[in-house]
């Protein structure tokens, strides 16, 4: 079974950033599109980036020009960068690959304050 670990999270003022990491212990993951998804405090789950195994990227308009997905495939590790963090940006931040029945990791939550 594959696990995702997500770290990285935590608290930042709004302007702040940080850096997500995911290690995946699937040895496939280098052929798999893999996401960032994030899901606030009572609402749904939500893709916020993508990036394709040959190394394609891909945004929600919501943070275009704030965050950048990258991956290390020789760590197995898909990263997320994320500047000009604001308030609406907290939420509980998880890793999948998009095409494969992957568990969810446990997540890592982000908390901007105003």
């Amino acid at each position: 079974q594959v696990q995702l670990v997500e770290s990285g999270g935590g608290l930042v003022q709004a302007g702040g950033s940080l850096r997500l990491s995911c290690a995946a212990s699937e040895s496939t993951f280098s052929i798999n599109d893999m996401g960032w998804y994030r899901q606030p405090l009572g609402k749904q789950r939500e893709l916020v980036a993508v990036i394709t195994s040959g190394g394609s990227t891909n945004y929600v308009d919501s943070v275009k020009g704030r965050f950048t997905i990258s991956r290390d495939n020789a760590k197995n590790t898909v990263y997320l960068e994320m500047n000009s963090l604001k308030p609406e940006d907290t939420a509980v931040y998880y890793c999948n690959a998009l095409w494969s029945n992957w568990s969810w990791g446990q997540g890592t939550q982000v908390t901007v304050s105003s």
